[in-house]
């Protein structure tokens, strides 16, 4: 079986990153891909659901994970643990599923460690006060917690040169089918095409007649 890709998605917080993946995931409904499921310390915001937008869980047993070597990454992001299962990456790729990973560079530092084949994308907003915008159209932080989301954003685009391939989200459908792009062309690197044209590729290369 033809093992899945892991595709690292990171962005500033409003950058539009989840709602990219959740389009791709809607418009693909028959693609081989999933998201991935973090595990985290922060509290849940509503609407959301535990084993499905994140796993909820207290600092003890986080900490307890990170000393068993469960993730595949961790990192602390505005005062909270966040963390990515090694053994549920690990399965999910084995069946032949591609699988978004959204994690911050810090997390993405430490998959590349450990996974050779990723693709790394980052998603960048068209100017800060967009990015800014979007963080008060949410309506889910006070202003002392958007300000501080800006400064980190700055810190964290700046590492945007550490990935593959870079997503200007000005224009929603048109990052959208900029994401389809990049999934489309990794679908199509030799390490993919190998293994489904192996009988093409004996054949186009067979000597004598």
């Amino acid at each position: 079986m033809i093992p899945g890709t892991l595709y690292v998605i990171s962005a500033p917080s409003g950058a539009g990153k989840s709602s990219l993946i959740d389009a791709y995931l809607h418009s693909e409904p028959l693609s081989q891909c999933q998201r991935s499921i973090s595990h985290t310390t922060r509290a849940k915001r509503p609407g959301e659901i535990d084993g499905e937008h994140y796993h909820f869980i207290d600092a003890s047993t986080f900490t307890t994970l990170v000393a068993q070597g469960e993730f595949i990454e961790h990192a602390k992001v505005f005062d909270h643990d966040y963390g990515t299962s090694r053994k549920s990456v690990e399965s999910i790729l084995a069946q032949g599923c591609d699988l978004f990973l959204d994690i911050d560079w810090q997390g993405a530092r430490q998959v590349r460690e450990k996974i050779a084949e990723i693709c790394t994308i980052f998603i960048l907003p068209p100017s800060r006060q967009a990015l800014e915008q979007r963080l008060r159209q949410r309506a889910q932080d006070s202003e002392g917690v958007v300000a501080r989301r800006m400064i980190t954003a700055v810190s964290e685009m700046s590492h945007c040169h550490e990935y593959d391939y870079l997503i200007i989200n000005d224009d929603f459908q048109q990052a959208l089918a900029d994401l389809k792009a990049v999934i489309y062309a990794t679908h199509l690197q030799y390490r993919q095409q190998q293994s489904r044209c192996q009988l093409l590729l004996s054949k186009l290369l067979a000597t004598g007649s």
